[in-house]
């Protein structure tokens, strides 16, 4: 079903390809459609940050890996805390050419003073030794680093796990597209309190700052032996869904440091395209749920609510950048990455 998408849909791919490259001053124009003989793009659902016996999950790979085959998803990251799982048995148990793949990775999980500073790396073709560092910024960037070191792609964990990763530390940090803005572990912070801002607003504030980020949503599962227990670090509480022109770690990855996917947590888009200054959402609707979509720009100011399906918002062009969040009755919620629509400082790498 993740599939299904409209054939307009490709339109997005390349406005976002044309932001993500130029966050300064970009101007928005009609979009051009897709180029005859580009590759078709599918839409695959996945999750970027899991564990299993190799650290303090509760669950072997191989009963990790079958969970998420059997509810839908299209790929898994294993990602524990500074050990990197051996994969290709496990894709040649549960792997199928466009239907499942594993993908290697780990936690590297450091700290800088009481503060725990995690990372996943993703598609890594060596474990990652916890770096270290002077500072929050240094210990991260030493990290960041030392994944791409190894071919590895990088995305910071839970900000707000131990209060540990500020604003201006996070926007600080180079040569990194990803971070959370969700993680399904029930002990992360993932919203504002004590007068500390949420995840969201943290995303902001560094969009704001003319810094790019891309946000995704995770589970962070440890148990998938206790079902019930709404306590636990349970899957599939939070996913992304990747548009990309094959199922392998490489044109996922491109995809994703990109910005050419949706975060969600129970949320399902069915169409999402830009055309002729126009933002158009439209999600799949199931029973009698109902949807709001929330259009935000700079500063995390609401530009516009809307509750028709398909929602739409007109780019007047000094927004900075518009992103949308959709809510729906029973609690879920998806995000769309931001378009930049206005000058803005040039972007950081």
């Amino acid at each position: 079903m993740w599939r299904r998408f409209s054939k307009r849909a490709a339109i997005l791919c390349g406005f976002v390809l044309f932001a993500a490259a130029s966050f300064a001053g970009l101007r928005i124009t009609a979009a051009q459609g897709t180029p005859a003989g580009a590759p078709r793009l599918r839409w695959y659902k996945g999750n970027t940050h899991t564990h299993t016996l190799n650290s303090d999950g509760d669950s072997t790979p191989d009963e990790v890996v079958r969970w998420y085959r059997e509810h839908g998803y299209q790929f898994l990251v294993l990602t524990d805390h500074n050990y990197l799982t051996n994969v290709e048995a496990l894709n040649s148990l549960h792997g199928a050419e466009e239907k499942f793949l594993v993908i290697p990775g780990e936690e590297v999980t450091d700290r800088f003073g009481e503060k725990p500073l995690h990372m996943n790396g993703l598609n890594l073709k060596q474990v990652v030794e916890p770096q270290g560092g002077q500072s929050v910024v240094d210990t991260l960037q030493r990290n960041v680093d030392a994944v791409r070191s190894v071919e590895g792609v990088p995305h910071i964990n839970h900000p707000n796990f131990g209060w540990a990763i500020t604003a201006d530390e996070l926007r600080q940090v180079e040569r990194t597209r990803l971070f959370e803005i969700y993680n399904g572990h029930p002990q992360v912070n993932n919203f504002s309190g004590g007068g500390l801002p949420g995840l969201e607003e943290i995303w902001d504030a560094i969009l704001s700052s003319g810094r790019l980020l891309y946000g995704i949503a995770v589970d962070d599962a440890h148990v998938f032996k206790r079902p019930w227990d709404a306590g636990a670090a349970r899957p599939g509480r939070g996913w992304v869904v990747v548009r990309a022109e094959r199922l392998s770690a490489a044109a996922l990855l491109d995809a994703m440091e990109r910005g050419d996917f949706y975060a969600s947590t129970g949320v399902e888009l069915a169409d999402y395209q830009i055309e002729n200054r126009t933002l158009r959402i439209t999600v799949r609707e199931r029973g009698a749920t109902k949807f709001r979509v929330q259009f935000i720009g700079a500063g995390g100011r609401l530009l516009a609510e809307a509750v028709m399906n398909p929602a739409t918002y007109q780019i007047r062009g000094d927004e900075q950048y518009v992103r949308a969040r959709v809510l729906d009755s029973n609690g879920a919620a998806a995000w769309t990455q931001p378009v930049p629509v206005a000058s803005s400082p040039a972007p950081q790498r």
